[in-house]
């Protein structure tokens, strides 16, 4: 009889088969995959050869008997996925967003809490192996004390992709939620874990996008632009959430005598002039690491001048062989989660407790009412 934890995962677009490729690569047995569209869901299930396909989440894990459920699905289609699985006593891993909301993700940690479930909240970009370096380097002192770092990226990413989850507040749409929360794993990896205050503002550079039938997975939704945008009989949905942010926030680090500050800047729509980064300065030196999200190349400024830095070895050799960032850090990610799953020694990662946590930071920050009134002092 097979050993392995069996998995039932919950979408079936990028995501859900992404998910299902990486707990087979940490020597899980994937065992079924529920999605929307029986046709589509039968087709996934064929192509990975999985064998249980369905559309009804609650007799999945009645048939399958998981042991772990991946949720692979939107940020608004979570809460009660999530809910019945915890209440079948499974461990769960989760894609960010967390939900759609502080408040439901505070439920679903507490809820783990009490049913004594694992859990695992994938902000993964924490496991770009440059920012495991950055990571290494600043606890070797390479920099000195941090004294601040900052993320800054633009995407310019097309107005005209077809109205979806990614346009709606209530279905875990947003740029808060599908960049902020990886951006802020990776800072809080780096410095530490312990937020002290955060403080921001959001802005919906989109207005509305056009409605397109047949898109299935987020990779492929350029495809759908329509090539008359200015068509009359387009239909057009509205936007409800953020394409730009800009945060601050301050960390608590056990390197650093006073807390770091910390700037996030991303523009999801606008053009990138030069290179997106993620950076961290010191007293005694600073890093640079090329790419939004720290794809690399890491520099290390010291002397008053910046180096190149290879990939340590030790790092190197932790990182899946897998193609693709998104790819390879969901492998990472539940190769620990599986192994702690079985009893094994793992270190610390994400749990929902970070995903309640990130969702509800990120309803403060959509508040935006931190400004203050200088209209008087003119």
């Amino acid at each position: 009889m097979s050993q392995k934890k069996k998995v039932l995962v919950h979408g079936t677009g990028f995501a859900g088969q992404g998910h299902a490729l990486a707990f087979r690569d940490a020597n899980a047995e994937v065992v079924g995959i529920v999605g929307r569209t029986e046709s589509v869901t039968k087709q996934v299930a064929k192509d990975l050869n999985i064998p249980y396909a369905g559309t009804n989440w609650e007799q999945a894990l009645i048939i399958c008997q998981p042991d772990i459920v991946s949720i692979a699905t939107p940020g608004g289609a979570h809460v009660e996925p999530i809910k019945q699985a915890i209440a079948f006593g499974c461990h769960v891993f989760c894609d960010k967003p967390l939900t759609q909301s502080g408040e439901t993700a505070n439920e679903l940690y507490q809820l783990s809490v009490e049913k004594g479930v694992k859990t695992a909240f994938a902000s993964s970009f924490r496991y770009m192996p440059e920012v495991m370096h950055a990571k290494k380097l600043v606890a070797e002192g390479a920099i000195g004390q941090p004294l601040e770092a900052e993320c800054i990226s633009h995407f310019n990413l097309e107005r005209d992709i077809p109205f979806g989850w990614s346009h709606r507040k209530e279905d875990g749409g947003g740029r808060l939620n599908n960049n902020f929360t990886h951006k802020l794993s990776i800072v809080t990896s780096v410095i530490g874990e312990h937020i002290l205050a955060i403080n921001g503002e959001v802005r919906d550079d989109m207005g509305r996008a056009p409605i397109v039938e047949g898109v299935h997975n987020f990779k492929n939704r350029r495809d759908f632009i329509p090539n008359d945008i200015n068509d009359p009989s387009l239909k057009w949905g509205e936007s409800n959430v953020e394409w730009s942010y800009t945060v601050l926030a301050k960390l608590e680090s056990e390197f650093a005598t006073n807390p770091v500050s910390v700037l996030f800047k991303h523009g999801g729509l606008h053009p990138r002039f030069n290179e997106d980064y993620i950076a961290f300065y010191g007293d005694k030196g600073a890093i640079y690491i090329k790419g939004h999200y720290g794809s690399g190349p890491l520099y290390l400024h010291k002397n008053n001048e910046w180096t190149e830095m290879a990939l340590p070895e030790d790092i190197a050799s932790l990182i899946p062989d897998v193609e693709g960032d998104t790819e390879r850090n969901w492998a990472y990610l539940i190769r620990e989660f599986v192994k702690d799953v079985e009893g094994k020694d793992v270190a610390p990662y994400q749990t929902f407790k970070d995903g309640a946590l990130y969702q509800q930071l990120i309803d403060l920050i959509r508040e935006n009412d931190r400004w203050l009134d200088v209209t008087q002092l003119q």
